[in-house]
This record gives structure tokens, sequence and C-alpha cells, in this order.
């Protein structure tokens, strides 16, 4: 039951994707409905379950936004595209802390970019202007639907009116 389900809040809003077999839980416990259906099926002894594509739940969730989300590096390398913001390389890519830890920088979304091994080395605990390296793009926090393009590696057919529907 590995298959992935797109959770709806109960406003409609994208909130993040979890496996097909932790829908049907939800489904089950009347937690939230089924909005589409993936035309599969599993079967228990006694009973056939039609997996979901699209679940939404019976209950409003408060959703944290802006740097109350937690920082991680697959995050950050996805808000930054991949690519190294002193540089622009796609390769050997590491977290930078713009303010370094060391001189009082905080680990959070403004203050932590993707960075290559050699500019993170060449930066090192220097500040930006100390180093004459400066990111490309500032530093924020990803938008919402962020979170969802980073658990799945393909949006389904299935999904897309709901989160188009999201960023209109």
């Amino acid at each position: 039951m590995g298959e992935q389900v797109l959770v709806l809040n109960a406003t409609y809003e994208p909130l993040n994707v979890c496996t097909a077999r932790r829908a049907i839980v939800l489904m089950l416990k009347h937690k939230a409905e089924v909005l589409e259906v993936s035309g599969r099926q599993y079967h228990t002894t006694g009973q056939a379950f039609s997996v979901p594509d699209v679940i939404k739940l019976n209950y409003f969730v408060r959703v944290p936004r802006g740097n109350m989300r937690k920082v991680s590096r697959r995050a950050v390398l996805a808000r930054d595209n991949h690519s190294c913001q002193y540089c622009g390389s796609r390769t050997h890519l590491t977290i930078d802390h713009v303010i370094p830890r060391s001189r009082g920088g905080e680990t959070s979304w403004e203050n932590i970019v993707t960075s290559c091994a050699p500019c993170n080395a060449r930066k090192g605990n220097r500040l930006p202007r100390e180093a004459g390296m400066h990111p490309r793009t500032k530093p924020r926090s990803p938008e919402p639907l962020a979170y969802i393009f980073l658990t799945v590696s393909e949006i389904r057919r299935s999904w897309r009116r709901y989160l188009e529907y999201a960023t209109a």
C-alpha cells in the first residue's frame, strides 16, 4: 500500500500526501471522504476497498505558515531549484548558513541557502560581504504547495485541479 493520496483540508486546500493505507484508515474512522478514486482496489478477507487518489478531511486543520514550518535540507534544495546560490552549480550540493552559526546566524528559512561544496568551503565562517559572496536570490520560506511537490515524483492528473485551485 505504498501508493500516494493527496489530502485536502476541509476547505479543499491541499495539505499533504499520505499513503493509501493511511487514507483508508481516515475514511474508515469517518475523518475523511473520498473525492477521487484510482480505480484500484484492496481486498481483505471480507471486504474490498477502492483506493482513493484524493481525500478531503471532514474537519479543518490549522496549518502553520512561513518560518513556522521546519527547515529541511530537501526543502531548501527544492526551493533553490537544486543549484548553488553563489555560482549556479548543480553538483556537490550542501546547505550554507548565509550568516554563519558561529557568528550568530540562525537555522531559519531566511538564513539558509543551497551551496556547492567548493563555494561553501570558500565562504567558510565569513559574512557574505567579507567573502564577497552574496546569494543570487534572497532566502525565504517556501510556498505552501512546495511541500506537496517535495513528496511526490510526479503530479497525478486527478490531483491537478485541486492544486491549480490552490494556486489561483
